[in-house]
């Protein structure tokens, strides 16, 4: 048995603006019970184009403030790095010398010595050969390579390195975990969890955030990032015609087009902090994923459908495979006219909120680090401190933080 000191997780979010319920930080954080950890901000897939108008200046502005942050301690065993990368071939030639170095002089830091390194950025691979590591986890939560305008043949290679080398691989969706398996080492289906306790308290008793208090009912609730990739605006604004007497509240940053809807019933609040997000979902009444029909979506498996049931308010969702598991809790609807009438019909009768929470009750991100951890026992990892080193974090971990 091979034991590790500490993680190193190349992270596919940014931890100084991207919405903390993603599942490499979550899982991240719960391995603070067992060690250091240094999470790395994502290194990218794709160069931010001039075509994106403001958002091309916005993505560089956010990133160029991530870079200038370095190494800082979130806390004693959890420490962040923005490593200076930049994509594309030209981009990797170049911080492919530099950010092996980075993450190494971070590691040192925060007192790891023999890593276990969890990526999630595909992107990630070629940098491990510079990086000595007890073991190697794999998180196939997307499928990157149907992001647009990424380099799909290198996505692809990288995809396969990853899946070949990794002790575990991690899918979160039954549809890529079905159809990818066979390519990996070792596979195993670990999908999302969720803060429970916050996110149910807040359905049970909700904290109305100051910037909702005067919007009309009924509410009808997104919470999440609002891109051409996955949000499907043209039906999102069908619908809202289609109910004039609902308010639409969106909740998230947004790389769409500005002016991109302009209906008197929306309001756009932006993006808010992961420790509020249950108190904006709380506060609708009803809460909907208005998904693309694309390769992204089909293979996707949003945190957010387990908040939203623990929330307890009626879903609308578009389909995707993975919603295949919760279709008597979420109303599904294929398209706009469908969707708007299945918004009407939870808005009247939203059902009984109980069965919801129940569902993903035990689907905590506990639960899920725990599942982690026994598969890496089997494929002979173990963390050096197997139990919490601190009585603080055993508490706050029982909390869900």
């Amino acid at each position: 048995m091979q034991t590790f000191d500490g993680l190193i997780c190349f992270g596919g979010a940014d931890w100084w603006y991207h919405n903390r319920g993603h599942y490499d930080i979550q899982m991240a954080r719960r391995f603070r019970d067992h060690g250091p950890v240094l999470y790395v901000n994502s290194i990218g897939v794709r160069l931010p184009s001039l075509g994106e108008g403001g958002m091309f200046f916005r993505r560089v502005g956010r990133k160029l403030r991530s870079w200038s942050r370095g190494f800082r301690r979130v806390d004693d065993r959890f420490g962040v790095v923005s490593p200076i990368s930049i994509p594309g071939r030209v981009g990797r030639a170049v911080s492919g010398h530099v950010l092996p170095r980075q993450v190494k002089w971070s590691a040192g830091r925060m007192g790891i010595t023999r890593p276990l390194v969890w990526v999630e950025c595909p992107t990630a691979a070629p940098l491990l050969d510079d990086i000595d590591n007890v073991g190697l986890v794999y998180q196939r939560t997307d499928r990157y390579e149907t992001f647009p305008g990424v380099d799909r043949a290198y996505i692809e290679a990288c995809d396969r390195r990853l899946k070949e080398a990794a002790d575990v691989t991690l899918f979160c969706s039954t549809y890529l975990y079905e159809t990818e398996r066979e390519a990996c080492r070792a596979a195993r289906f670990v999908d999302h969890g969720v803060d429970y306790d916050r996110f149910a308290e807040r359905g049970v008793t909700p904290h109305e955030p100051a910037d909702m208090r005067d919007l009309p009912r009924p509410r009808v609730g997104f919470v999440g990032g609002i891109d051409s990739h996955t949000f499907d605006p043209e039906l999102f604004v069908a619908v809202v015609e289609a109910r004039p007497e609902a308010t639409f509240v969106l909740v998230g940053g947004s790389s769409l087009p500005v002016g991109w809807c302009t209906a008197p019933n929306v309001v756009m609040l932006g993006r808010k902090p992961y420790e509020d997000v249950a108190d904006y979902m709380a506060a609708c009444d009803v809460l909907i994923m208005p998904w693309n029909r694309n390769e992204w979506i089909r293979a996707c498996n949003p945190v957010k459908l387990k908040e939203y049931l623990a929330v307890g308010r009626p879903v609308v969702s578009t389909p995707f495979e993975e919603l295949r598991r919760y279709e008597t809790h979420v109303r599904v609807a294929e398209d706009a006219a469908g969707f708007a009438e299945a918004v009407r019909e939870a808005l009247e009768t939203p059902g009984d909120s109980a069965p919801r929470r129940e569902r993903v009750r035990r689907e905590t991100w506990a639960a899920k680090a725990d599942a982690v951890v026994a598969y890496l026992a089997e494929a002979g990892l173990e963390p050096a401190s197997p139990t919490p080193a601190d009585p603080a974090l055993a508490t706050a971990r029982g909390h869900g933080q």
